[in-house]
């Protein structure tokens, strides 16, 4: 190792790693270190049930990884990542058997809400969806890491997307679109009546018109395996199993950057109480299960899909989304995010098996056991679905805190999205990934844009650190 690095990565989710390849790319060199014994962060796969059953203990369904920026401007394919696509990126099924779907045709789409739903839906997409690859990264590299390239789309998406997701789904008179559209929402854990919540689901329903949501062949650690082997091609090091509690534990460096949250930034770094003001949002409780078949769906339409929501109206959506974020309980009828691997992915279980995964939201550091609530709403929407479970692996909030340092009181969004937060993250600057410590930034999902498995955080990051270490 050099006497002096240019840069120095902590922490080895989907946004240090990319932080750390971007730097290299550009002739930096740049260590990374991981306090687990592997790289993934939110993006890995573990046997957690049953030999050979493959489980993503975090991200499984992968809408914004396909369609990020930072990901598609890598050579990722080269070390073995590769995108399986369902039939249907997502279902969302309700209890007369019926569903509506987020296809990759918006045509098809609107015609699952019904007649009078289908052209408000077509007329809400269509202007964005010619200018989505322009969109998506003007939207994903704010703020000032990138001019926008097209400001009046930007600035047409911002007028549509920063109400309430609530206002938005007035325009629509059905409850199949008003509950789709509520659960795109509802993956970040954001109250439906919060600022800019309109833009989370318009993000989500484009990003599948025109990607998909796929699935990373083998497992989301399939993406962190493809980030670590460019890295390690690029001249980075990695060294894993390291834990950093002060910056006197790393090596001197030029920069250093964190893929933590900015409670512990704070603490290595000793910067005080500078993110005293950041809140932290839901948690939520996991089941990861193995099963010995497919889950039983009543709709056929789910039984073809990678995602499905679970709430049987926007309503119930709503009334959950309140109980974990501002009532402080756990729902009696949870709002379900679950994803099928197997129905694309035969890697994932033994021949005639599947895993499957599903999660509600509870409150923060909640320690309570929401398995029977879980399988209640699944056998609403999937009779004999208890039938088939072989195994299960439970995660609550205090289980993935242990599991990834980053979801504070089992927050996966690594932060509340919520009020000026949710665009303005960790702390109201202009500049978010920089401190008041010139030589420490940082890149996890609590700067923008935010949660998901895409790494533009840190290629954001990226951007900012080598911005000064050529004006130094």
């Amino acid at each position: 190792m050099p006497s002096m690095l240019d840069a120095v990565v902590v922490g080895a989710g989907p946004n240090g790693l990319t932080a750390a390849v971007e730097l290299a790319r550009r002739g930096f060199t740049v260590a990374l270190f991981e306090a687990r014994e592997t790289v993934g962060g939110g993006a890995r796969t573990e046997e957690l049930t049953l030999p050979g059953f493959r489980h993503d203990p975090c991200a499984a369904a992968h809408p914004l990884g396909i369609n990020s920026p930072a990901f598609r401007a890598l050579p990722l394919e080269r070390y073995g990542l590769q995108w399986l696509q369902p039939e249907l990126p997502m279902a969302h099924p309700f209890p007369d058997g019926s569903a509506a779907v987020l296809s990759r045709s918006p045509a098809e789409t609107a015609a699952s809400f019904g007649p009078r739903d289908a052209g408000t839906y077509r007329r809400l997409v269509q202007p964005f969806l010619p200018r989505w690859d322009t969109l998506a990264r003007d939207f994903m590299s704010l703020p000032l890491t990138a001019l926008p390239r097209d400001p009046v789309t930007l600035a047409r998406f911002g007028l549509a997307g920063l109400p309430p997701s609530t206002w938005l789904m007035r325009r629509f008179r059905d409850e199949k679109a008003k509950a789709l559209l509520a659960g795109l929402v509802a993956h970040v854990m954001a109250p439906l009546s919060g600022f800019a919540t309109s833009a989370i689901g318009l993000v989500f329903a484009l990003a599948a018109h025109a990607r998909g949501w796929p699935v990373a062949r083998g497992g989301s650690q399939a993406i962190s395996d493809a980030l670590a082997a460019h890295l390690k091609d690029l001249g980075g090091q990695i060294h894993t199993d390291y834990e950093v509690k002060r910056l006197d534990d790393l090596p001197p460096a030029r920069a250093y950057v964190f893929d933590t949250s900015p409670t512990a930034l704070a603490r290595i770094a000793g910067l005080g109480d500078l993110y005293h003001r950041y809140r932290y949002g839901p948690g939520v409780f996991k089941i990861d299960y193995a099963l010995d078949g497919p889950v039983p769906w009543t709709a056929p339409e789910a039984r073809v899909a990678g995602t499905v929501q679970i709430g049987a109206s926007s309503r119930e959506i709503g009334t959950a989304l309140r109980a974990a974020s501002r009532e402080g309980r756990a729902p009696d009828a949870p709002f379900l995010i679950t994803v099928q691997p197997g129905v694309v992915d035969p890697t994932r279980a033994p021949e005639g098996k599947q895993v499957f995964w599903a999660y509600g939201h509870v409150p923060n550091g909640w320690t309570g056991d929401l398995t029977d609530a879980i399988e209640r709403q699944l056998e609403r929407f999937a009779p004999g679905f208890r039938d088939r479970v072989l195994a299960r692996a439970t995660a609550g909030p205090p289980e993935l805190a242990a599991r990834n340092a980053n979801y504070v009181g089992g927050d996966i969004a690594t932060g509340a999205v919520t009020g000026l937060q949710a665009l303005l993250r960790p702390r109201l600057s202009l500049f978010p990934y920089a401190t008041p410590h010139p030589a420490v930034y940082i890149c996890s999902s609590a700067t923008p844009p935010g949660p998901g498995v895409h790494g533009m955080s840190g290629h954001n990051a990226a951007k900012a650190v080598w911005r000064r270490l050529r004006q130094t």
